[in-house]
């Protein structure tokens, strides 16, 4: 949602495929086709294929990315492609020019799964902020923040313990043929009939009166 401009864009997501997951080797491969539709305004749809890279062969189109903009009538008016690790090019502008690049890599970040600062960033827990959190944040996750310090072993180790909770609290549920209520999410339908979960709009609220620490909350770790 832009509310600048009042418009609405909705988007379908593409294949993700993590190659050699057992060795150092690990990559992400990204393919097949994303529409981009403003539900707002019909003036324009944008077309995306991420290109599924060739196995046996060069290397010459790993992370390709081909676009089109297209108007009412199915006219192309522009049109764009790159690589999405290195940046996406678009030659129908009067001048031709880069349109999107990604922000440099953190120092030592293949230490750091190959996290983005942004990806390192979504977790970080400072002390003004974990007092005001559920305590089913995920930030708040052992085995992940386990698994963050380098602690391999014992973040398997505490990821089975959290799943047999789990396992335990929904066995219990269904012998008295009760349904977990999500606390700050419902179900409803997108523009194509398809089930998304949206916000209820509680979570601010709850968290500023009377605040998590004073609610009775699911115990999930």
């Amino acid at each position: 949602m832009i509310s600048r401009y009042g418009d609405h864009y909705e988007w379908n997501k593409v294949v993700t495929c993590i190659h050699n997951v057992l060795s150092q080797q690990r990559y992400l491969e990204h393919y097949g086709e994303v529409t981009i539709q403003n539900l707002t305004n019909n003036t324009c749809t944008c077309k995306i294929t991420f290109v599924k890279s060739r196995y046996w062969g060069s290397d010459s189109n790993k992370n390709e990315v081909q676009g089109t903009v297209i108007d009412q009538s199915g006219n192309v008016i522009h049109r764009f492609g790159g690589l999405w690790h290195e940046g996406i090019f678009c030659d129908t502008l009067p001048t031709p020019k880069c349109i999107w690049k990604p922000n440099p890599q953190p120092k030592d970040y293949l230490l750091y799964y190959g996290f983005s600062s942004f990806a390192m960033e979504l977790n970080e827990l400072t002390p003004n902020l974990k007092p005001l959190l559920p305590p089913t944040d995920t930030r708040l996750r052992p085995d992940q923040r386990m698994l963050e310090e380098g602690m391999v072993g014992e973040a398997d180790k505490k990821k089975d313990e959290v799943e047999e909770i789990q396992r335990e609290r929904r066995k219990h549920l269904s012998k008295r043929g009760e349904e977990h209520v999500p606390r700050f999410f419902k179900k409803a339908k997108d523009s194509c009939g398809r089930d998304v979960w949206l916000t209820n709009g509680t979570y601010w609220e709850l968290r500023k009166n009377p605040g998590f620490s004073n609610l009775e909350n699911v115990t999930l770790w």
